[in-house]
């Protein structure tokens, strides 16, 4: 599952480019286990019945370890972190020898970074580190675990390890696995670097011959850069890349996500609610809701807007802290009218 993205809503199971004094987005694994279908659904209290049942019968139960961790990211709630990590920590006890345990510590380690900021993902960055390499030792077709150690390295300090030189290599060794896998992870290190057209092509050249992982990868990287040009005010170029997601991913939220936050951008609200409904009908989340209701507001409609604010603060994963402040600032004016 890919993890580097603006939001959780632009590339749904997938965590841009951060500092980790800002954004260390860090996603979930890699693989497909038992529970992978309910989580696709979002029927996260059946996930939480069949996970319990599970480590009751079998409380080292490698899958069921794993899910849970990725069902406390999921959920979004930091104080329900530490309790992930040791999920994923008793994993690796169990099961020394298996990759996704480790992704999974980097996971819930990284997203702890994530909203903790660089204070606290000081303690424990080497640990978020050394989780991916080891994941990646142990199984170095775990392009996921890859790519989160690539991400590591870009939003890393030197004196934690990360650089850019770090980054590079880790390129070349992939390559020698996948070259596929190692252009997609080169396309991202172009577009930290604003090679904003060389990493298109690069994205775009990639065939990914049915690999879920890295067709997960490519939308991730086609995503990341369509909301790159967005920020950069490349308006043409972010509408092609995001016409190319739909495209290629119709099943994805993504394309349909970026086409509206295009159009808010530019203030044309009434069409960007299209395309977030779209997006919603595709997959609902905090953050399709959360601009819909910025989005309505903008069309003077009071009603609509408190709706999709309402469900924006209801969904998970949540919204960032600052976005959850905005949404519920918000809804107290919309209210207030």
């Amino acid at each position: 599952m890919q993890k580097f993205s603006p939001n959780r809503t632009a590339l749904p199971r997938y965590a841009m480019l951060a500092a980790l004094s800002g954004v260390l987005l860090i996603g979930l694994p890699a693989y497909a286990h038992e529970y992978s279908p309910l989580f696709k659904a979002k029927k996260y209290a059946e996930i939480e019945r069949a996970i319990t049942a599970k480590l009751t019968a079998d409380p080292n139960n490698a899958d069921a370890l794993i899910a849970k961790a990725e069902l406390i990211i999921t959920e979004g709630k930091e104080e329900r972190l530490d309790e992930g990590s040791k999920f994923a920590e008793q994993c690796i006890a169990a099961h020394p020898q298996r990759s996704e345990c480790f992704e999974a510590l980097g996971n819930v380690l990284g997203t702890k970074a994530q909203i903790g900021g660089i204070v606290s993902a000081m303690g424990y960055a080497g640990k978020i580190r050394d989780a991916f390499i080891k994941a990646v030792e142990l199984d170095p077709k775990n392009y996921q675990a890859r790519s989160s150690l690539l991400q590591y390295y870009l939003q890393a300090p030197g004196f934690v390890g990360g650089g850019k030189g770090k980054a590079q290599s880790l390129v070349v060794e992939t390559n020698k696995v996948s070259p596929a896998a190692g252009a997609l992870l080169q396309a991202t290190i172009d577009l930290s670097d604003e090679k904003f057209a060389r990493a298109e092509a690069a994205a775009l050249a990639v065939i990914v011959d049915g690999n879920e992982v890295l067709s997960d990868m490519q939308r991730g990287v086609l995503s990341n850069l369509g909301h790159a040009y967005i920020k950069e005010k490349k308006y043409m170029d972010a509408e092609r890349l995001f016409r190319e997601l739909n495209q290629r991913f119709p099943e994805s939220s993504a394309g349909n996500y970026g086409f509206g936050k295009l159009l808010q951008e530019q203030g044309k609200f009434k069409e960007a609610v299209m395309y977030f409904d779209k997006a919603i009908a595709t997959e609902a989340s905090a953050y399709a809701y959360f601009r819909l209701g910025q989005c309505q507001r903008g069309l003077n409609d009071k009603a609509k807007a408190i709706a999709a604010f309402e469900k924006a603060l209801a969904s998970r994963p949540e919204l960032r802290k600052k976005q959850k402040a905005e949404a519920e600032d918000q809804l107290k004016a919309l209210r207030a009218l």
